[in-house]
């Protein structure tokens, strides 16, 4: 009888200390300012974003321009060869395919060199605009007093008042 007196009075205890410290979670929860911001939609809406994507389409458009004359160039002569290749004399065909070849491999070579250089000024491009976003984040986060602002990729759920990434996006406009 005394343990199941002992048992309830410490359930109710239990029970009090849950309530008061949930309450307690509650009062401290209230005074937390959180916002999320979309980073990807940032790197690809923002001002400084659409002005890089620019920049880089204009630097690498005549590369672009030079390897599509190449394949262009390459596909005229496979042509050539599969039209005219059995008719030729043997030395102009073995010489049209061996240019046809050299062709290909600079080509490759051209196309590959420019996915790679691409590739880094892109890299150098998202990593400039990063620095300028979490700058631009940093700034609203202190003047509207958030203590916490966090990426929205992988939040499982957030609501749209905490979405501070207009916010950002409109800042960045200005830079």
């Amino acid at each position: 009888m005394k343990h199941k007196v002992l048992l309830r009075a410490l359930m109710v205890a239990a029970s009090v200390i849950f309530v008061s410290a949930w309450g307690a979670a509650e009062a401290v929860a209230d005074d937390i300012k959180v916002g999320v911001v979309d980073t990807e939609r940032i790197l690809a809406e923002s001002a400084p974003a659409v002005r890089a994507l620019k920049k880089i389409e204009k630097e690498f458009l005549p590369r672009d321009q030079e390897i599509k004359r190449m394949a262009l160039e390459a596909k005229e002569l496979q042509d050539l060869l599969e039209k005219e290749g059995k008719s030729m004399p043997e030395a102009d065909r073995r010489s049209k395919e061996r240019d046809l070849a050299a062709l290909n491999r600079e080509f490759q070579r051209a196309q590959r060199q420019m996915r790679e250089d691409l590739s880094l000024r892109q890299n150098d491009e998202v990593a400039t605009l990063q620095l300028t976003a979490s700058k631009a984040i940093q700034i609203i986060a202190e003047a509207e007093k958030y203590d916490l602002v966090l990426p929205l990729r992988d939040l499982v759920y957030r609501s749209p008042r905490i979405d501070i990434t207009e916010k950002v996006i409109k800042a960045l406009a200005d830079k």
